[in-house]
């Protein structure tokens, strides 16, 4: 099953996508129950840091006082409390990253899903947000899938499956 499928942004062939017994009924849904961390970051360019982070809120509503110290609080459990106010051309690809990972656990999901969350970053960096991935997954108590190549980080999960050749072993 690829990533696409288990999100919901693809359709299966044939069957269903079902969280928690529930069918996939759309944005709202996926926002409520999963998280997204891609590897090309896909931050909105022309909002800062704390307001990137509040885009997946506003999925669901528009945010309030009690979104606005979600949001900013996440971003201090990235590291990333003094550059809120950063648009992401001021940011480095490590820093993209972290308010990714700040708004992908926005909503509280209870599934986390990573698709190469490392792959345009150098490997300090990428080290860094697996550390980063790994321990807030825990500490929030959230499901986590890391779709990666680099068998190093793969070895740092609690259970692997690999493709090859369109199945898991």
């Amino acid at each position: 099953m690829q990533i696409g499928l288990l999100a919901g942004l693809d359709r299966p062939d044939a069957g269903t996508v079902a969280w928690s017994g529930s069918p996939d009924t759309g944005a709202a849904r996926r926002a409520t129950y999963l998280g997204f961390v891609f590897q090309s970051f896909y931050l909105i360019p022309e909002l800062d840091a704390l307001q990137n982070v509040l885009m997946a809120a506003r999925i669901l509503r528009p945010p309030g006082a009690a979104d606005l110290a979600r949001a900013k609080d996440l971003l201090s459990r990235v590291g990333l409390a003094e550059r809120q106010r950063h648009l992401p051309a001021h940011l480095s690809g490590g820093e993209r990253q972290r308010v990714a990972v700040a708004r992908a656990l926005m909503n509280s999901p209870r599934l986390l899903l990573a698709d190469e969350p490392t792959g345009n970053l150098d490997e300090q960096t990428g080290a860094a947000i697996i550390d980063l991935l790994l321990g807030l997954s825990a500490e929030t108590k959230t499901a986590l899938v890391l779709v990666t190549h680099n068998l190093a980080h793969a070895s740092r999960c609690t259970r692997q499956l690999r493709l090859h050749l369109g199945r898991f072993e």
